[in-house]
């Protein structure tokens, strides 16, 4: 187990590595090969290692009883997968559908596929799909603030005090004074904060100012 931990930040970015590297052999095996049984695999490939990912984190844990940076991060990695990853995979799966199939001089996309650009093309569709991942985003975010200060306070009352007073987030009040539990926790959830805010321009400004584009 010492190895684990050690090692743990190595042995994620290879399990990513080969995550990815299963959806790419996915795409070739099943477009350009057409062995629809053996890509059926590497999806199958693709979960076990998401899985893999989720208990590397969890023995990482177990071994240190704390919880770090590289944790946080093979989180929010597996909770993506869980949550916006089968979107992306379906635009990638029409992305790969395209290329090979120009490849191979011939149309792999379905019309199905092509409904689904049209439909992403709609700049009402498109504000729906951004409202709704972000109430996604807003419910995990929310969710880790409240695991975050449950573990860096002694009860519901401290961490409500925190709430009213935001003098905390001025960057200069030493970590004992912060809701969180340690160093890492804070940094990333200050760096989390600003994708947070980032991400509600970004998803809502599809439904205060809608715009027509082509996507796969």
């Amino acid at each position: 187990m010492s190895l684990i931990v050690n090692y743990g930040g190595i042995v994620f970015i290879t399990l990513e590595v080969l995550s990815l590297l299963c959806l790419l052999l996915f795409g070739l095996t099943r477009y350009w090969f057409n062995r629809k049984a053996l890509s059926t695999l590497f999806i199958f490939l693709f979960i076990f290692i998401t899985v893999l990912e989720a208990v590397l984190a969890w023995l990482l844990y177990r071994e240190t009883g704390e919880i770090s940076s590289l944790q946080i991060i093979i989180t929010i990695f597996v909770l993506y997968a869980v949550t916006f990853g089968y979107q992306d995979f379906r635009k990638l799966d029409r992305w790969m559908k395209k290329k090979i199939g120009q490849w191979r001089g011939v149309n792999l996309l379905t019309a199905d596929d092509h409904r689904a650009v049209e439909k992403q093309k709609d700049p009402a569709y498109k504000a729906k799909h951004y409202r709704h991942t972000s109430f996604i985003h807003i419910g995990i975010f929310l969710s880790a603030q409240v695991i975050f200060f449950s573990l860096g306070t002694e009860s519901i009352v401290e961490a409500f005090s925190y709430l009213q007073d935001w003098s905390w987030l001025n960057g200069e009040t030493p970590i004992q004074s912060t809701p969180y539990p340690n160093e890492t926790i804070y940094s990333i959830s200050m760096i989390w904060g600003i994708v947070f805010v980032v991400d509600m321009i970004y998803s809502w400004s599809y439904t205060f100012f809608p715009q027509k584009t082509e996507t796969f």
